[in-house]
């Protein structure tokens, strides 16, 4: 139970509070079940067939007990006692089931933040290494099967404290009786827990082969554009059929092992009730009444142990989920970025990149690349695919380091100042507008709290969105629909612009920013840059000759270097 126990250290509360109401819910079980056999022979005495032998030891101190209590034994108080103990145990239990689920809500958003979490103070490298499918999956899937495994094994354990106190009970009334049937119910679990193996092993090969299918996926459906432009629709069914039958694979064994598990121990503990009522009557010569009180303890008892044991089998097959969840996270950890503090970031001069080195594994991407970018200017970074943009604007931002050379800012070095404080004021635009189903508003704040209307409202106008924004019927708190559609390709970008400069930043990088765009949305993004030069610094990345001819200044990368171009006049 190394599963419940990892439970109970994160959260002891929760779970204590629970075994405190399955144990008293127990006992009061226990109270119910003490009066079976009194009241059974009371009801047989009323009728004037009193069982030889019925009122053995046990139902004497029974009887005892009760009288301590000032409760007459008499048909109806006993009738009394067993309703009011099945009223308090039901409502006990009730209490611990609402505490599981709780409990149980709380796993799977906490796993779902702590991955997050993780993820997002990762390095970039290690990031960039994580197939999103792959994550995505743990977020989404995972988490929730994780918190069934919690479920599952609270469940397991109600049962196991049920049958604890069926168990104590038989023995009072027959500790012979109960011993033989404990023996022959333990036999029938150890034979069945092959069964439940099984289970376990279809439940980790699941886990597994629901990461690479969600990976796969992932990229998959990223790709039906291409793949249907180009009539390789069938691709994606090659592609995914293989992980799909394995997939089929470990959920059909996890159905035969489930479906084995409750068929054999059906018929086996009905095998060992018919046993067991043979033997005490004939072999110990047990009173009827008693018989019958053992019959339903006993076989109440191993019932419940039965779905002890589909319970485990349960949580067996969710906890791999649960595990998985916790290794992604640990890994996630283990690769926390190092932030480090120092001085507060001001470009007021000029950021420089002197003789910086940089190769990924073996390939080396700069070789000694300088270059200079002036206060309010806008500078323009040129080059063929794989020549380096990228890995400049990630030193730039400090999301990877330079194996040689500096960068600087204001002529102080920037691995010697605040690098979170510095990613505050830059304002990045990618490639791809990634709009979410929200309003404008939400779109440009992305939910922060600390911006007003009154920022987003400048930050439009900035963006030279302002005008279409005030054209919508609802204004900035108009919906752009799922992935920006509601917006035109130019409207899109400029939605985007307004989200990168909300927060005013020092700093501008836009990455291919209207290559995607048609001439006029081009333009249009193009008018808005030339009203934002000499407001802050600019730096785009492009092959577009329009934005190529309004910046400061060209560099064109080659041979892992930065060349000067002759920038040309406005």
């Amino acid at each position: 139970m190394r599963l419940m126990l990892s439970f109970y250290r994160a959260y002891p509360w929760q779970t204590f509070f629970t075994l405190l109401a399955l144990s008293v819910a127990g006992l009061a079980e226990g109270v119910g079940l003490s009066v079976l056999l009194p009241l059974l022979n009371i009801a047989m005495e009323g009728q004037g067939r009193a069982a030889p032998g019925g009122d053995n030891e046990f139902s004497r101190r029974v009887r005892e007990a009760l009288d301590l209590l000032g409760i007459v034994p008499t048909l109806g108080n006993m009738l009394l006692v067993v309703v009011f103990a099945i009223a308090a145990k039901s409502l006990l239990l009730l209490f611990a089931k609402r505490q599981v689920g709780y409990t149980a809500a709380r796993l799977a958003t906490d796993v779902r933040l702590e991955l997050l979490r993780a993820i997002m103070r990762s390095r970039w490298e290690y990031f960039l290494g994580q197939p999103v499918g792959k994550l995505t999956n743990a977020l989404a899937t995972e988490a929730s099967r994780a918190s069934e495994s919690f479920v599952n094994g609270a469940t397991a354990l109600t049962f196991l404290a049920q049958a604890a106190v069926y168990g104590a009970v038989a023995i009072a009334v027959s500790w012979k009786a109960t011993l033989t049937g404990i023996v022959a119910g333990s036999l029938i679990i150890g034979l069945s827990h092959s069964l439940v193996r099984i289970t376990k092993k279809a439940g980790r090969k699941q886990t597994s082969v629901l990461l690479s299918l969600m990976a796969t996926m992932t990229d998959t459906l990223g790709s039906v554009k291409p793949l249907k432009g180009m009539g390789r629709e069938h691709l994606a069914d090659a592609v995914l059929s293989m992980e799909t039958t394995r997939l089929n694979r470990a959920l059909e064994r996890q159905a035969l092992g489930s479906a084995l598990l409750e068929s054999t121990q059906e018929f086996l503990f009905a095998l060992i009730i018919a046993g067991g009522i043979y033997v005490a009557l004939a072999r110990f010569a047990m009173p009827f009444a008693t018989v019958m009180v053992l019959v339903v303890v006993v076989g109440q008892m191993v019932a419940l142990l039965g779905k002890v044991q589909k319970q485990y089998q349960k949580m067996t097959l969710s906890e791999s989920a649960y595990w998985s969840m916790k290794r992604t996270i640990a890994e996630a950890q283990a690769e926390e970025e190092e932030l480090r503090g120092g001085a507060r970031p001001v470009l007021a001069d000029r950021l420089c990149m002197e003789g910086v080195c940089f190769a990924y594994d073996e390939r080396r991407v700069l070789d000694g690349l300088s270059l200079e970018i002036p206060a309010g200017a806008l500078v323009t970074l040129v080059g063929p695919s794989g020549a380096g943009k990228t890995t400049v604007v990630d030193l730039l931002i400090g999301l990877i380091r330079p194996d040689a050379g500096r960068i600087t800012l204001d002529g102080v070095a920037l691995d010697t100042m605040d690098i979170k404080q510095w990613r505050r004021s830059i304002g990045y635009v990618p490639q791809e507008t990634l709009l979410l189903h929200e309003s404008i508003a939400h779109n440009v704040s992305l939910g922060d709290s600390e911006l007003s209307e009154a920022d987003i409202e400048h930050a439009l106008r900035a963006a030279g969105a302002w005008d279409f924004v005030c054209a919508l019927p609802e204004g900035m708190h108009a919906s752009v629909g799922e992935r920006g559609g509601r917006l035109s390709g130019g409207q899109r970008q400029r939605v985007v612009i307004a989200r990168a400069l909300v927060r005013r930043p020092q700093l501008l990088i836009l990455d291919e920013a209207t290559s995607a765009l048609d001439a006029e949305s081009a333009d249009a993004v193009r008018q808005t840059l030339v009203q934002l030069r000499g407001v802050l610094t600019i730096l785009t990345i492009t092959h577009q000759s329009g934005l190529v001819d309004i910046a400061d200044r060209v560099y064109r990368l080659e041979n892992g270097r930065a060349v000067l171009q002759p920038a040309a006049q406005p």
